[in-house]
């Protein structure tokens, strides 16, 4: 676990581990991670099945709380090839507090840096943001 002198934020090593599951081996679909702030740490809040859909993913981002989180991305190139892209999102509703939306911005980079093999950043303030169709759209 390493602190990071600019936001003062931790990274929980079960962040790294699960993601090099999701990478390497494709144990999971999506993570969902959360900044707990009483510890001042990131940790995996939420893991996704292999089988899960795009729609169970949005389904367990918090409507009103800010999250981080990485889905594996499979999809069809327009030449008909098989692909996938490991996608970062950065979900920050509108209704969510101003400070959470202070701390998830400034520790994001920081936290992205340690999930080495992102390809695709999404910022997202509501569902639309982060439509299936945009999602298919930066995958190409």
């Amino acid at each position: 676990m390493q602190a990071n002198s600019a936001s003062g934020m931790a990274v929980h090593d079960d962040c790294k581990l699960k993601f090099l599951e999701l990478k390497a081996k494709r144990n999971h679909r999506f993570i969902v991670f959360k900044i707990d702030e009483k510890i001042q740490q990131v940790t995996v809040e939420k893991l996704g099945s292999p089988t899960a859909s795009y729609q169970d993913f949005t389904d367990s981002l918090p409507a009103n709380e800010c999250r981080y989180a990485v889905f594996d991305f499979d999809f069809t190139t327009n030449e008909n090839c098989q692909k996938s892209k490991i996608f970062f999102f950065a979900w920050a509703p509108d209704t969510s507090r101003v400070r959470s939306k202070m701390l998830y911005a400034s520790s994001k980079d920081r936290f992205k840096r340690e999930l080495d093999g992102i390809q695709v950043e999404l910022q997202a303030t509501d569902p639309g943001e982060m439509s299936l169709d945009i999602v298919k759209a930066r995958a190409l």
